[in-house]
C-alpha cells in the first residue's frame, strides 16, 4: 500500500497550496490514500466544516486533529457526522468523535488510520496514550484485520515520542509524529517494520515561529506577554511536509519512508 501523509496544515495560504498541488501529489506518488493533520487550518486555530469539506472534496482521505481539535465549536458537533475526521484516541470517555477511522480502499484493501496524543507539556487531560494504543491494538491486528495501520502521534516532546515508536514497532505500519511543525532528521523503519518520524513538519511558511508570523511570538518571548491575543498564520511561500510510506500489503509492515518537501 502506498500511503501519503501530510503535516500540519497551518492557516489559509497554507490549505490553498495544498488543494493546488494535490494533483502534483497524486501524480508523483501514485498514492492509495492521501491523510493530512488539518488541526491549524483555520487561521492557525482548528478546523472548521467548510475547509474540511474543501479538503476532502480536493482529495484527503482522513483528516486528523491534535490538541486545537475543538477550537472551533462547530467541530464538537461535526465529527459527529464526518466521521473521517479523526480526534485523539485517548480523549476521555464521551468526547465527540471517534480516534481512528478504518477507510476500506476500491481492491478490497483497509487502513485503520488513528491519531493519539502525547501527554508531555500538552496542558491537556489525557488517558495514558500507551495504554490506550495498547487495548486498541488488541482488536485490530496487523495483516490479520487490516492491511496497514498508520498512526498520528500528536506530542511536543523527542523522548515521549521516541519512546511511543519503539513500544509500538512491528505491532503498526508507520508512526508519524506532528505538533511541533519542524521537520526531524530521523525517518527510519525501526528494528520491527514499522516506519517512524518523529515530526514531519508542517505545511505552512517556514519563515516564522512555527508557521505563526515572526513578531507577536518572538515579542511574547521577549517581553512576557502578547502585543495580540492570538497568532497570525505567517505569509509567505508555502511548502507542503510529509511522508511517503510503502506498505507490504500481507504483512502491513513498511518497506519505504521518504519524507517530503513540496
Amino acid at each position: 500500500m502506498k500511503i501519503v501523509f501530510i503535516g500540519d496544515i497551518v492557516g489559509k495560504e497554507a490549505r490553498e497550496i495544498l488543494i493546488k498541488k494535490i494533483s502534483d501529489i497524486e501524480t508523483k506518488y501514485e498514492p492509495d490514500v492521501i491523510i493530512a493533520n488539518a488541526e491549524n487550518a483555520a487561521s492557525g486555530y482548528g478546523l472548521t466544516k467548510k475547509i474540511a469539506a474543501q479538503l476532502l472534496e480536493a482529495g484527503v482521505d482522513v483528516i486528523t486533529l491534535g490538541n486545537h481539535a475543538w477550537d472551533q465549536k462547530e467541530m464538537l458537533s461535526y465529527i459527529e457526522e464526518c466521521p473521517r475526521i479523526v480526534r485523539a484516541l485517548n480523549y476521555p470517555n464521551g468526547v465527540p468523535g471517534k480516534g481512528y477511522y478504518e477507510l476500506q480502499l476500491n481492491d478490497d484493501k483497509k487502513i485503520i488510520i488513528v491519531q493519539v496524543m502525547l501527554r508531555l507539556f500538552m496542558g491537556l487531560s489525557l488517558d495514558d496514550p500507551f495504554s490506550i494504543t495498547k487495548n486498541f491494538l488488541q482488536k485490530e491486528k496487523l495483516g490479520a484485520t487490516c492491511n496497514a495501520i498508520l498512526i498520528d502521534m500528536h506530542g511536543e516532546t523527542t523522548s515521549e515520542k521516541n519512546a511511543f515508536g519503539h513500544f509500538f514497532d512491528g505491532k503498526v505500519s508507520a508512526i508519524l509524529g506532528t505538533h511541533t511543525h519542524i521537520p526531524t532528521s530521523d525517518a527510519k523503519i525501526l528494528d520491527g517494520g514499522t516506519a517512524y518520524q518523529t515530526d514531519v513538519g508542517m505545511t505552512g511558511d517556514y519563515n516564522s515561529v512555527i508557521g505563526m508570523d515572526k513578531a507577536n511570538p518572538i515579542h511574547g518571548f521577549v517581553k512576557g506577554y502578547r502585543v495580540e491575543g492570538r497568532f497570525f498564520p505567517a505569509d509567505g511561500k508555502i511548502t507542503i511536509s510529509g511522508a511517503f510510506i510503502e506498505t507490504d500489503d500481507k504483512t502491513g509492515l513498511s518497506l519505504k519512508i521518504e519524507p517530503f518537501q513540496i
